[in-house]
Formats: structure tokens, sequence, C-alpha cells
């Protein structure tokens, strides 16, 4: 189990050092990501150290340097200790996935959230799922329910060759069916009408492409899961800000819907929340 990487700490920083310290960090297969502030910036090693000690498993740490951005979702790293190595394999319900950190986005930290969306699909289910990654989400799904085929879309190549190979690592290769493209465009020229379920699980880009997550669904309608980031101050509800902002765009289209779940995924940052919706959707005659 990871302890608080402050407790971790605890004999190697002043206590001043401390209070600086973020208390989470990642463990990807065998690599850890910390965060390390920039006043701290010289005692990377030494939280390196520390962390190598406590994990045996891990043989490489980076320092994330800047935040996730880009179409590709990519953070910067900085080598701190052990192997200067990006590839590793995580294992994850039953699944394993192997991922390039420096090339692809990856979040220990969504694997609640991947195996609930798998248990909310029903037999025989045809699934979009519009910002696939390495295909984390659709693989647990193929492996832990029976959909019929889940079309799973990312516009960075360097996700979709390790997709097709995760693809092949979980013996998937007949449900899931890996695409690289912008899935605006491969929705409108290839998938209209025909997802029963779809995952919008980028909460950069989930609102701006509500639209398209429609045009997918099938006429009578279906699931979307929808992803966002929300700013609340204690005295808010990001969930209901959330609520709020696609309740408006969805009313706007004349669409008839229903917020079955709203919940927060994670915290991002102080008073920032990851939010998912449950929206059951009627598409208009």
């Amino acid at each position: 189990m990871k302890e608080d990487l402050k407790v971790l700490l605890a004999g190697e920083l002043e206590p001043q050092e401390l209070k600086l310290i973020y208390k989470s960090y990642n463990i990807i297969g065998d690599i850890a990501v910390i965060r390390v502030p920039e006043p701290l910036k010289e005692r990377s090693k030494i939280i390196a150290e520390t962390v190598m000690q406590r994990h045996k498993h891990i043989k490489s740490v980076w320092r994330q340097i800047t935040p996730v951005s880009g179409d590709f979702r990519l953070r910067g790293l900085e080598f701190l200790l052990g192997e200067r190595k990006t590839v590793t394999f995580h294992k994850e319900h039953g699944c394993i996935f192997k991922v390039d950190l420096e090339k692809c986005y990856f979040s220990p930290r969504l694997s609640y959230e991947r195996m609930r969306m798998a248990r909310q699909v029903q037999p025989d289910e045809v699934i979009l799922n519009m910002f696939a990654g390495v295909g984390c989400y659709s693989i647990i799904i193929a492996k832990h329910s029976k959909p019929e085929k889940i079309f799973s879309i990312d516009i960075n190549p360097f996700a979709i060759q390790y997709m097709q190979e995760n693809i092949k690592l979980n013996k998937v290769e007949e449900k899931v069916i890996p695409v690289q493209e912008d899935s605006k465009k491969v929705i409108e020229e290839k998938l209209q009408n025909m997802a029963d379920r779809i995952l919008m699980p980028l909460p950069e880009k989930a609102y701006e492409y509500i639209d398209y997550a429609l045009l997918a669904l099938r006429p009578t309608g279906g699931w979307i899961h929808y992803y966002d980031f929300e700013h609340a101050r204690k005295d808010e509800n990001p969930i209901e800000k959330i609520k709020s902002k696609v309740s408006e765009k969805l009313q706007k289209l004349g669409i008839n819907f229903e917020v079955m779940v709203g919940r927060i995924v994670r915290p991002t940052g102080p008073n920032w929340y990851q939010v998912v919706l449950d929206l059951q959707v009627e598409k208009p005659c």
C-alpha cells in the first residue's frame, strides 16, 4: 500500500520542508512518478530514494515537472533515480497494460472508475470510447462484461500503438477495435447512430465533443458517461456545477436526459475536482 509521502519522509526532511511536500504520488508498474515543489528540487534524490526503499519493486523514479497538457495529454518528466526508462507494464483488475509514460497518458488513480464503468455495461452493447488512450477503459470493459464491440478511438499514434499491443496482451481482439483519429471526424464519417454507450474520459475536451457523442448514439438513445473538471469553493458543490453546465447545453439542443449518477472521481488540486455524470439520453425524433 502507498503511504502518505509526508509520512514516508518524516525522518528525512525538515518540518518546514515537509509542509511543502505533496502527499500523493503515482506508481505505474515498476515506475514511480513524484511531484517535488521547486523550492525542494535539490531534495528530489532523497525523496526518490525513500520511495524506492519503501517499494522494492520500483526500478525507476521520475519527477513530474509540468501539468498534463496538449492533445496527447502528456506531462513533462525529469529522471531522478534507477533505470532510465519510461516503458512499463501495469496490472489492474486482472488486465495488463503496456504504456510509455513519456508518450502516452496513463493514470492509476482512475482504477476504480474504470471498473465502475465495466459493471454498468449490459450484454451485447456497442460502446464508443471517444478518448481511449492505451485502451484501459475499453479492455477492462471487454474483460469484465459482455459487449458486442468497443470502438476505441484516440488521436495519439503512440497511444494507438500501445493500445494495439494491450488488446493482444489481454486477448480481446474480437471485442476492441482501435481507431487512430479525432473522434469528431470518425463519428461524422463512420460511426453515427450506432452506439448504446459513449465514454468521454477526457475532461479537457468532453464539453466541446458532446454534440458528437449524441451523434454517435443510436436513434433510440443510450448512455453518455461525461467527465469534466470543475472548481468549487467550500460553499459550492462541483457535481451540481457540472450538472448545471451540461444540462443547459443539452436543453438547448432539445435533448431529453436524466442524470442518473453524479460523483467526484478525484480531487485534482486545491478546490479543483474531476467529476463524472452518467447520463441516460433520449434523442429527439
